[in-house]
């Protein structure tokens, strides 16, 4: 006797079915923007990925290996996403992973999606709130559902992004995005202790800031601090930086002073070549 599989009605071989990350999101991810032909912020996306293998005890992959294939994924490129997969492996059933663990690299390069430079974005307030974590906060595990259920709840194309929660109403991240918040001077950030994704272009703003002496302050921040803010900023590897054109109600002045800052990130987040930066 024999295990049989039906894929959408249709007889197949049910061997990627055992793969672990199709079954149990068992793994990790990086998006990595590729900017002439080179990987932007690697060795922040490296440190991250780094820090996922321990937190999920898998082995670390080989870097230089990967610095190689997504090199050559990349080469001729002038603007393009590369996604790398590091997953347990496969096993037959049962969440025990199998020994020898015999983790599985995956690389993917695909078209820039944006064209030209993002605009300012309007911004929702979503009704998901995310789950708390702390021993999975800030890596880019397989898991992603929390932002899939708050990325389904609009599909009105003038508001990009939505703001999510944690479970006692602090507000975290967006679901593709990291925030900064602007008031005068003072430039804040949520803190991702208990939830969020440690993003490596928040990363990149908060290692300028500790060079150059600022003060970026990571704390509990309000939706009313939102509303209440002269300026808002989301962040990840793609965008880069985007200021806020709106949330909810709120309009916000995108003639008010941009904070140097994330000017400055702005124009380093794709550079590309080695960064050599802490990921914060």
């Amino acid at each position: 006797m024999h295990d049989d599989s039906l894929i959408d009605g249709v007889a197949a071989d049910a061997d990627w079915l055992n793969e672990r990350a199709l079954q149990f999101g068992d793994g990790l991810f990086e998006t990595v923007a590729v900017v002439r032909g080179e990987p932007c912020l690697w060795d922040a996306h490296m440190a991250r990925f780094a820090e996922g293998c321990r937190r999920l005890h898998l082995p670390k992959p080989d870097f230089g290996l990967l610095e190689e294939e997504a090199g050559l994924l990349g080469a001729g490129r002038a603007q393009a996403v590369l996604k790398i997969y590091w997953t347990a492996g496969r096993s037959a059933r049962g969440y025990r992973r199998p020994t020898p663990l015999q983790p599985r690299r995956m690389l993917h390069v695909s078209d820039w999606p944006y064209a030209g430079q993002a605009g300012a974005w309007v911004l929702r307030q979503c009704l998901h709130r995310l789950g708390e974590n702390p021993a999975l906060a800030q890596i880019k595990h397989l898991n992603r559902l929390d932002q899939v259920i708050a990325r389904s709840e609009w599909d009105d194309p003038t508001i990009q992004e939505g703001i999510m929660l944690g479970q006692d109403g602090r507000v975290v991240c967006g679901t593709l995005s990291n925030l900064f918040v602007q008031k005068g001077n003072t430039l804040v950030t949520p803190s991702l202790a208990g939830a969020g994704i440690a993003g490596v272009v928040r990363g990149l703003a908060l290692a300028i800031a500790r060079t150059n002496g600022e003060q970026v302050h990571e704390d509990v921040i309000s939706v009313q601090q939102l509303s209440d803010a002269d300026a808002l900023y989301l962040t990840n590897s793609l965008i880069g930086v985007v200021r806020v054109a709106g949330f909810g109600t709120r309009r916000y002045d995108l003639d008010f002073a941009e904070h140097p800052l994330m000017t400055e990130t702005r124009r380093r987040c794709h550079q590309p070549g080695r960064e050599g930066i802490d990921n914060g």
